[in-house]
């Protein structure tokens, strides 16, 4: 791995996704967008909002990110581009990375950008600080990163990585305690849940929701998304391929 490299690799990423207004707008205005609409429709019961709002300001990042990560990096292998940079002296975990970090800036804008709005703007009341809900929520946009970078090794084309998004995303959101305790269901969903990494994600908002310092059970949640993020980023430089089927 050569760190001029994968600068390098992250400055080309960002300038073309700077010609690309609406991939930027579906990065930071659409979450928003989503809270807001959700901020109306509960309001006749804030209490409502407050439940479910940390939630999605961790699921919503999540989706959108895995979304144009995925996308994005099919493009580059599409268009022949992955084949030029990687017959240069660029390894694949130059170019893994390269990615990661351009998206993780624009993660962090985004996850800023919700976090802002839910906290201060739709007056999401949580017990805990508003940077512990800032860290989970940018830990939850590097994720969809990973998990994007890493579904577009095993997509032909840029509808094939739509269609992962019910495969890998959606399963996740109906497990993960948004809709029912994850204690409450089935054994064999229960043990499914427990390893799918967005429960720990919406465990660790909840964790800031309701407690008004660090517990033990927010810093392992942080620590098993960031781990999962690492792992799944490792995953995809090993998978990567010069070509498309």
């Amino acid at each position: 791995m050569n760190i001029s490299r994968t600068l390098a690799t992250a400055r080309r990423v960002l300038r073309q996704l700077s010609h690309d207004p609406r991939t930027i707008a579906l990065l930071l205005i659409v979450p928003c967008a989503l809270l807001l609409l959700l901020y109306f429709v509960f309001d006749a019961s804030p209490q409502a909002f407050d439940g479910i709002g940390a939630s999605l300001l961790g699921i919503f990042p999540m989706v959108t990110m895995f979304l144009v990560t995925s996308i994005a990096t099919l493009r580059e292998r599409t268009s022949g581009t992955l084949e030029r940079l990687l017959s240069m002296p660029l390894g694949k975990a130059d170019l893994i990375l390269g990615y990661a970090l351009a998206f993780g800036l624009l993660a962090i804008l985004q996850a800023s950008a919700a976090t802002a709005l839910a906290v201060w703007a739709l007056d999401l009341d949580i017990a805990g600080s508003a940077w512990l809900l800032l860290l989970v929520a940018l830990l939850d946009s590097l994720l969809g990163t990973a998990l994007g970078l890493f579904v577009s090794a095993f997509a032909a084309s840029e509808f094939q990585a739509v269609q992962f998004m019910p495969a890998v995303i959606f399963p996740q959101i109906l497990l993960c305690g948004l809709f029912a305790p994850r204690d409450t269901m089935q054994p064999v969903l229960e043990a499914i849940s427990n390893v799918l990494p967005m429960s720990y994600a919406v465990d660790g908002m909840n964790e800031v929701l309701h407690h008004a310092s660090v517990s033990g059970d927010f810093v392992r949640d942080t620590v098993i998304v960031a781990g999962i993020a690492l792992l799944v980023l490792t995953l995809g430089a090993a998978t990567l391929r010069r070509r498309t089927p």
